[in-house]
């Protein structure tokens, strides 16, 4: 009988990468911030499209297409409060990233910065399944590359 030993070599060597190799450029830190500033979905969309474009020519990797909803996030409640939100999902067989436009629960519009996070989390999984050739998993080392891609694109600063 075989027992699993705790941590795959998949698991295992995402851990090991904790920075993205490659640097920005002036352009996708533009459209990082003009995200920042935004809040409609259409104009979302556009500037999604053109930053996942500048983010996979710098990282020299294939484009990714983004649909940007504007619909309620994917949620469930149990006993009336909230359990579960979707705020996006990355299909790697597919090259596609699906973001929703509004909370939850509410229906407001997302906050920019929750947008931006979330749509540089699902970009991080294109990164990793194409760049790194990783099937990509919520790691320590997943979160230290995130911190990385904004740390380069300038939207946090850097240490």
């Amino acid at each position: 009988m075989k027992f699993f030993s705790g941590t795959t070599p998949n698991y295992e060597r995402s851990n090991a990468i904790v920075r993205v190799d490659f640097t920005a450029s002036h352009l996708a830190q533009q459209l990082a911030q003009e995200i920042l500033a935004s809040a409609d979905a259409v104009r979302r969309q556009q500037l999604s499209t053109a930053l996942l474009d500048a983010l996979s020519d710098c990282a020299e990797i294939d484009v990714c297409n983004v649909k940007v909803s504007d619909t309620q996030q994917y949620h469930r409640t149990r006993n009336g409060r909230t359990v579960v939100k979707q705020y996006g999902y990355y299909r790697p067989q597919s090259k596609y990233i699906y973001l929703q436009n509004r909370t939850a629960v509410r229906g407001q519009i997302l906050a920019a910065k929750t947008f931006l996070d979330t749509l540089l989390h699902e970009w991080m999984h294109h990164y990793d399944f194409l760049r790194l050739r990783l099937r990509s998993i919520h790691t320590a080392g997943f979160y230290y590359r995130l911190k990385s891609l904004k740390q380069t694109l300038g939207v946090i600063p850097p240490e």
